[in-house]
This record gives C-alpha cells, structure tokens and sequence, in this order.
C-alpha cells in the first residue's frame, strides 16, 4: 500500500483499490461482505508512517500515490478533524480504529498533540474512559497520557473532570491501562492544583495497591506518580493511610525494579510527617536504610542517610537503633568517600 484508507466496518485498504469497487457499484466491504453504513475513506496515518519507516529502512521506493498529489492528504494534520469525528461514531469499528490511530499520531509528534486537542479530542477521548471495550478504554488513556505531554493540554485535560475516570481505570482497567493510568496522573501533577485534586478524589489508594501488584513498568510508573503527589503535604498522610510504607519498602529488595533512589526519596518526604515518621522507624526499615550505607551505590547511601538524618533529627532512639546496626562505621567511610551530599 501506498495511501492506505479505513472504511465504514474499519478495514483498511488501498485507496486506488477500494475506489474502484466503490466505483463500480458494490455497496459492502470486500472482506467482510458488509453492508457500508456510509463511503466516507479516512486516511490510515498511523500505517502510512509505519510503511514509510520500512521504506527508508529498506532503501525502497514509495510509489507515488494520489494521497502525494493531493494537499489534503499530505499532511496528517489535516485529517485530525475526520479523525476526532470518528472517535465518536456509531460504528464501533470506525471508533476503534480511530482511538488506535489518534493514540499512534499523539505519541509520535508535538504537533498532532496540538491539533487533537485544538479540534476537541479531549472530550471525545474522555468519554472513551468508561467506554466498556477494554482496548477502546487502553488507547483513550494512553492517548490522553501522550497529549498531556503538551503543558497547555494538562490545564484541559483537568478541566475535562478526566481525573476521576483516570482513577477509576486505575482501579478497574487491564494491567497496561492501570499502569498508563498511573503515568497519567504523574504527568497531570505536574500542575499544583491537580495534586490535591487527585488526594481529594482518593487517586492515592489505587496507586499504593499497583505498587504492590503492578508490573514492573506498572510500578515504576506508579513511584514516579507517588513521589510527585507526596510532595504535598496532604498527600503525605493520604499516602500512610493508604499503607505506602509496606510496599515501598519491598522495593528497596527488588533489584528487577531497580527504583531504589526513587523509594528512598518517597521515604524522606514521608519522613517530614510525624505518621511518616512512626510508619517508617521501624527496626526492619533501619536495618535495611544502614544496610544501604554500606552496600548501596554511591546515590543510594546518600539517600539512606538522608533518610536515616531526617528520622534521626526527630527521634533519638532512631538514633540508637541505627548504631546498634553499625551504622556509625559505615557513615565514616561515606564521610571519606561519598558524594558531596552523603559527605555533608
């Protein structure tokens, strides 16, 4: 194919081929032997650039086709209109095509990121999210999460009321949409105001539980979503409450996931609240944070003993535990040779 179009029941072919049989009187999709709903042909973007790709790779030469010659074609930009047309068709088809094609387009280029949104993809994409079909669920999030990448789209996208329906696939959707829906909520957080919305809206809960039972993707996702909404001060509690501690400290053991700076930065802010500071004074918690000043990479024993400071600051017993566990050998030889921050 050169210049591959979707039809009415969602198939896609080359344009020249199915105008012909358009052309020619017949009615229904040649391969399904569908009746039409109707003969509108919306471009096929994503598969064009996916054949364009093997071109280059291949060194082979794209035939010239009318979608070439014609400047409403050349551009996937103008076709966007016909695109967010389709993610609200009746035919189901056409709507999951459409989703698919829009969450390839927006993670491809900034600007089809703007235009999605400029011709009011946002809503339609929202209204996606509780949309039975798991797939058509799993391309609206991502998609949301690929235009969410653009600062001004965060600000619609949180205006749209996306974020209780965010946390709702959270809880409910398939593992890649859960994960993605972490993702999300990271990068609407970014924005101040939409921290506490997501505390408010009880986003922490679902966040603490794919830490435990998510993917390893799923659960990096989900560190980064948490170490920004504990950045308020809310948040903090929300995310005691919600029993953080238990699976942020498994991951200090997982070396699969490899996220253990991560885990130790959650843990100082959490060690800012006196709740933080209970939850994590934990022996076992001590143990493994002195552990990590021996053991640890030279990033990691400087965010153990931060942690460890900050507990130490407010409980002289911590202290104690901390020393009985040999911390105080292995905090001298940081001192000698550790970063400049583990050294201070």
């Amino acid at each position: 194919m050169s210049d591959p179009v979707i039809i009415a029941t969602g198939q896609t072919y080359e344009r020249r081929s199915i105008q012909k049989w358009l052309d020619s009187g017949h009615r229904t999709c040649p391969k399904t032997r569908r009746t039409l709903a109707h003969l509108s042909l919306a471009p096929n973007y994503a598969l064009r650039s996916l054949i364009l790709q093997w071109c280059e790779k291949n060194e082979v030469e794209l035939l010239k086709s009318d979608a070439d010659q014609d400047s409403d074609h050349s551009e996937p930009k103008e076709g966007i209109p016909s695109l967010v047309r389709n993610l609200s068709s009746i035919h189901l088809d056409m709507q999951r095509e459409a989703v698919k094609e829009t969450r390839m387009l927006s993670k491809e280029n900034p600007d089809y990121r703007v235009a999605i949104a400029k011709h009011g993809g946002i809503p339609m994409l929202v209204s996606l999210l509780s949309y039975p079909d798991s797939k058509i669920q799993e391309h609206a999030i991502t998609t949301l999460l690929n235009l969410s990448i653009d600062e001004a789209n965060k600000q619609v996208i949180a205006k749209e009321g996306t974020i209780p329906a965010i946390i709702e696939i959270l809880k409910n959707g398939t593992m890649e949409a859960k994960g993605n829906s972490a993702a999300a909520l990271f990068s609407l957080s970014m924005l101040e105001e939409n921290k506490d919305m997501i505390g408010d809206m009880n986003g922490i809960p679902p966040l603490v539980d794919l830490l435990q039972k998510g993917t390893i993707r799923g659960k990096k996702d989900t560190i980064t979503a948490l170490f920004n909404l504990v950045l308020n001060h809310r948040n903090k509690g929300r995310a005691i409450d919600s029993g953080i501690v238990a699976p942020l400290f498994r991951v200090l053991g997982d070396k699969n996931l490899g996220m253990v700076d991560e885990a130790l930065s959650i843990f100082l802010l959490l060690a800012a609240h006196p709740d933080g500071r209970t939850a994590i004074g934990q022996s076992s918690v001590v143990q493994t944070l002195v552990q990590l000043t021996k053991e640890g990479t030279p990033k990691n024993k400087e965010c153990a003993l931060s942690v460890l400071l900050e507990l130490g600051s407010h409980d002289s017993s911590l202290v104690s535990v901390a020393l009985q566990f040999g911390a105080h050998e292995h905090i001298c030889e940081v001192e000698r040779s550790g970063t400049d921050r583990a050294q201070r």
